[in-house]
């Protein structure tokens, strides 16, 4: 197996254990393994496999390693086989309907022969669950009512042949790279879902201007990036790349420019709530002269809209009222890195790389962020690790530039309180609070989970707030807006995850936040030096949902962002801890 097969052969099986209730520690260290594969290169994984090293990953025992050891030479492994035949077939994809354990999963298979989802929703659309012992009609109801919401999550979920926003603007890079070497092409510039930076694409578009757009298509097609010469259509050419992902070139004259690369980036959403201001204008929008958006634009009686927000979901009404900001966070707006991970629990870097990598970016501050005691599969810091840590932050600190904060990523546990007491989060600089083990609730019970962690007296920064893991596993069912509310009313704020598999929240519930008033942080969620460039994809989810500069808090000098986020309150003068030895 590859590295990523391996990745989800491992989360398979944490479902698995934590389905059976008996081993949610060993669960969790098999998740925390699939995202710590998902983060490698291939070259470092093979590297670490061909070294007998993966166990200098933190968070990967002996145990663990051995079943990736036999994953990549053999392809399978006698410790997951054991797991997989010890429950009933389909207890994975019956696992994710809440509230239902083991021992109704195994029930229904042994009364109904139920395998997955379909079978039983056919089951309980037919009244035979209410026949099982240990069910009822109530029960019954319950179940189908959680799997019509699971089939809408699904439908509204990204297909399976979408990418990650990385990837595809990895290959975008490489595509236009060559494109803008072929002779007469004057422009080139990614369109579609990529230049709205959502956080999938299922194609890359392309728009390609020459002055003669027949005499560069040859030229463009011959990239070895692609696997097919494509289908055309006019000026529309339809080919694949070697990675699988479906490119299509748009082809036009400079003086169309403007005009083709609106209409290619959309949304139709957007392109749609245009059209009657272009009816009332007379402006034809696939044909109107120009080299410039913001002149068509201006055309519409309109300020000019960034492509982070042609989502159609008000952009133009709000242009027209004004009420469109005007002022949206840029990467080079935020000043500190906010959510990092050491080699003290299962980041891949010491502090002083973190900071180092931090500094040579340009940043003026770097919060340290590593996991609370709960997270023990993440080699979570207990008080006195915690301690230490403070120690060695100090001593590095004498030796870099950057500014450090001594922070936590507090797991928020399952009654809603924080992962340390109250007397050790008042040290801190900064609280990141995230919920990490779901603990099977339903949507009632983590709703009151979450709130209670956000009514917390300690300022904290609800962190990767839904949890969800793009294109493989949902958001935490809760009801948000009710969350939002009392945040709004509480020492509180949202982080904007840069972590591409999750960029969370995701954009309408950050607009929804905004509509309250809610401040943000945006952060990398690194867990190595490499990481730190999370940042931009953070902050194209912020920018996707209208957040302005003035409402990000790490858009504030080093100072000032400790005075917001002070988990004490206004930051008190705290004894200065002497590293030890001094």
């Amino acid at each position: 197996m590859n590295r990523l097969a391996i990745a989800r052969a491992l989360s398979e099986t944490a479902d698995l254990l934590a389905l059976t209730g008996h081993e949610p520690f060993r669960a969790r260290a098999y998740e925390r393994g699939a995202r710590l594969l998902e983060r490698l290169s291939d070259q470092e994984f093979d590297r670490l496999v061909a070294e007998g090293r993966l166990t200098t990953l933190a968070g990967i025992g002996q145990g663990l390693a051995a079943v990736i050891d036999d994953l990549a030479g053999a392809g399978r492994s006698e410790t997951l086989e054991k797991v997989r035949g010890a429950l009933p077939a389909g207890a994975r994809e019956l696992g994710r309907i809440p509230n239902l354990g083991l021992r109704k999963i195994q029930a229904l298979h042994a009364a109904l022969g139920v395998e997955t989802v379909e079978s039983l929703r056919a089951a309980c659309e037919a009244g035979r669950v209410r026949t099982v012992k240990g069910f009822g009609e109530k029960t019954e109801r319950r179940i189908l009512e959680s799997i019509r919401a699971l089939e809408t999550t699904a439908t509204e979920a990204s297909p399976p042949s979408r990418v990650l926003l990385p990837h595809a603007l990895d290959v975008a890079e490489r595509v236009l790279a060559h494109l803008r070497a072929v002779p007469g092409v004057t422009a080139a510039e990614v369109a579609g879902d990529l230049r709205r930076r959502t956080e999938t694409a299922d194609r890359l578009i392309v728009v390609l201007a020459s002055r003669k757009p027949e005499a560069v298509l040859d030229g463009a097609l011959a990239s070895p990036l692609l696997v097919s010469r494509g289908i055309r259509d006019g000026l529309t050419v339809r080919a694949t790349l070697v990675t699988g992902l479906p490119i299509e070139l748009r082809l036009t004259t400079p003086d169309h420019w403007a005009a083709a690369l609106l209409a290619a980036t959309g949304s139709d959403a957007h392109l749609r709530a245009l059209e009657p201001l272009a009816r009332e204008r007379n402006v034809h929008l696939e044909r109107t002269p120009g080299q410039d958006e913001a002149q068509i634009y201006r055309r519409l009686g309109l300020p000019y809209i960034p492509p982070e927000l042609r989502e159609g979901a008000g952009e133009v009404n709000a242009a027209l009222a004004g009420t469109l900001p005007d002022d949206l966070v840029t990467l080079e707006d935020v000043q500190g890195l906010v959510h990092c991970h050491t080699v003290y629990s299962d980041g891949r870097h010491t502090i002083e790389q973190m900071a180092r990598a931090a500094a040579a970016l340009g940043i003026r501050y770097l919060t340290i962020t590593d996991h609370s005691p709960t997270a023990f599969y993440a080699n979570g810091l207990d008080v006195d690790r915690l301690h230490a840590q403070w120690d060695e932050i100090a001593r590095v600190q004498e030796r870099v530039t950057v500014r450090l904060l001594r922070g936590t990523e507090s797991d928020i546990l399952a009654d809603g309180a924080l992962d340390y007491p109250d007397a050790v989060l008042e040290q801190l600089d900064v609280i990141i609070a995230s919920i990490h083990a779901r603990h099977r609730m339903d949507a009632d019970r983590m709703t009151e989970r979450i709130i209670r962690a956000m009514r917390h007296p300690c300022f904290k920064i609800w962190g990767h707030a839904l949890g969800r893991l793009i294109l493989s596993r949902p958001p935490i069912p809760a009801r948000v807006e009710e969350i939002l509310d009392v945040i709004a009313e509480s020492r509180a704020a949202i982080e904007i995850n840069g972590d591409p598999h999750r960029l969370d929240l995701e954009p309408r519930w950050v607009r929804a936040a905004r509509d309250r008033g809610i401040r943000f942080v945006i952060s990398t969620d690194a867990h190595a030096t490499g990481e730190l460039r999370n940042l931009r994809y953070g902050v194209a989810m912020a920018r996707r949902g209208w957040v302005r500069r003035s409402e990000v808090l790490n858009t504030l000098d080093a100072d000032a962002f400790v005075r917001a986020v002070a988990p004490a309150g206004t930051r008190r003068a705290r004894p200065r801890r002497q590293p030890a030895g001094r």
